[in-house]
């Protein structure tokens, strides 16, 4: 089904892009659409354009970095046909059914939405996460939450400019309890971001988050913003999520990037999202088994709260100490920082916390 979606690399792209570059190069060990989609048993990721001509400029990019990852584990499936939702939704959900993480490329920002679209077969509620400058009401993601979508559990947005947000956009994100981790936070202590990447299902990185300096090709370039190495990092920790099931790269404008330089910052965070996947410690906590348990008493108010260490990869998880319905099961240890769990230890509800109770209240 797939080859109906999608348009194969063509054969001058492939000359100079993949096959000109050295053996240890990603070009030249990639699984490539050159006309006949690969084998995807043992394909773990698999690159998917929207829109030619931003897709095959990032990819340039992409090809000539080192390939550091299992053979025959990466795929380049082509374009599609048409940069259209619609052809997006059922490529996705292909892959996600196979068990392949989609790495989308695309211009527009609103494809974001046929991303998270393409979640609508599955049975559990899932976790949307956004990289963006900014945030608007009647925005990109305004028909998935207001009203919120059915598939839709929670929303985090990292990298918030408030400057370039209009206070009620502020309101409604804060009223309706999504996770809103602002620039200055996030550049301050990045680890603290990756609690709330480690809990989304899908990832849609927008350009516009970064530096004019570091990504100038975007609609609306500014000067603030994360820098590549921030980036780079984000995506690595969305990469060893063992939730994360798919990332989009949204914004990109390949007329106005003469040096190369956007298309070169998204070549390389697409590679550290690939480190971050082949290096899952597995401890995703679909049971307590793995986890040391650490419950701390708030004399006070005469509780407890439990939280959970990964023994593996030394993550913390918090346990949200209410009753959930069955079907919210995935969700009832949140990710969490060891911040969290000295504020604890201080007798100091972590904020995180509160937001995952007022949550399941909700749901």
């Amino acid at each position: 089904m797939l080859q109906n979606w999608l348009k194969p690399l063509s054969a001058s792209f492939c000359k100079h892009a993949a096959d000109a570059r050295p053996d240890w190069s990603l070009g030249k060990n990639l699984l490539l659409n050159r006309g006949e989609i690969p084998d995807l048993k043992k394909v773990k990721a698999a690159i998917i354009g929207v829109g030619e001509k931003e897709s095959n400029a990032i990819r340039e990019q992409l090809y000539a970095t080192a390939y550091a990852f299992p053979k025959g584990a990466v795929a380049d499936l082509g374009n599609l046909r048409k940069a259209d939702t619609a052809l997006l939704i059922p490529v996705l959900y292909e892959l996600l059914s196979g068990k392949v993480l989609p790495i989308v490329i695309a211009g527009k920002d609103e494809l974001a939405r046929g991303q998270f679209l393409a979640y609508q077969e599955a049975k559990a509620l899932v976790n949307l996460a956004a990289i963006s400058e900014k945030f608007d009401l009647d925005g990109i993601y305004q028909p998935l939450l207001k009203p919120r979508h059915p598939q839709l559990f929670h929303f985090s947005q990292i990298g918030l400019q408030v400057h370039q947000t209009a206070p009620q956009a502020l309101e409604f994100l804060t009223k309706n309890h999504f996770d809103l981790v602002r620039l200055g936070k996030s550049r301050a202590n990045l680890e603290e971001t990756e609690p709330v990447l480690r809990d989304a299902d899908l990832l849609a990185f927008h350009l516009d988050a970064l530096k004019q300096c570091e990504a100038p090709a975007v609609s609306s370039p500014t000067p603030s913003g994360f820098f590549a190495e921030e980036a780079c990092q984000l995506c690595r920790y969305a990469g060893m999520s063992d939730k994360l099931t798919s990332f989009g790269i949204y914004g990109y404008k390949a007329d106005a990037d003469a040096q190369q330089l956007t298309a070169q910052t998204a070549a390389q965070m697409i590679w550290y999202l690939l480190e971050g996947l082949f290096n899952r410690k597995g401890d995703y906590p679909a049971s307590t088994t793995g986890l040391t348990e650490y419950v701390v008493a708030f004399r006070k108010l005469n509780h407890q709260l439990t939280f959970w260490k990964s023994v593996k990869s030394g993550r913390w998880w918090m346990q949200v100490p209410i009753a959930t319905h069955r079907k919210h099961d995935r969700h009832r240890l949140v990710p969490c920082s060891f911040q969290d769990y000295q504020s604890a230890c201080r007798e100091e509800l972590p904020e995180r916390l509160m937001q995952a109770l007022e949550r399941k209240y909700e749901i």
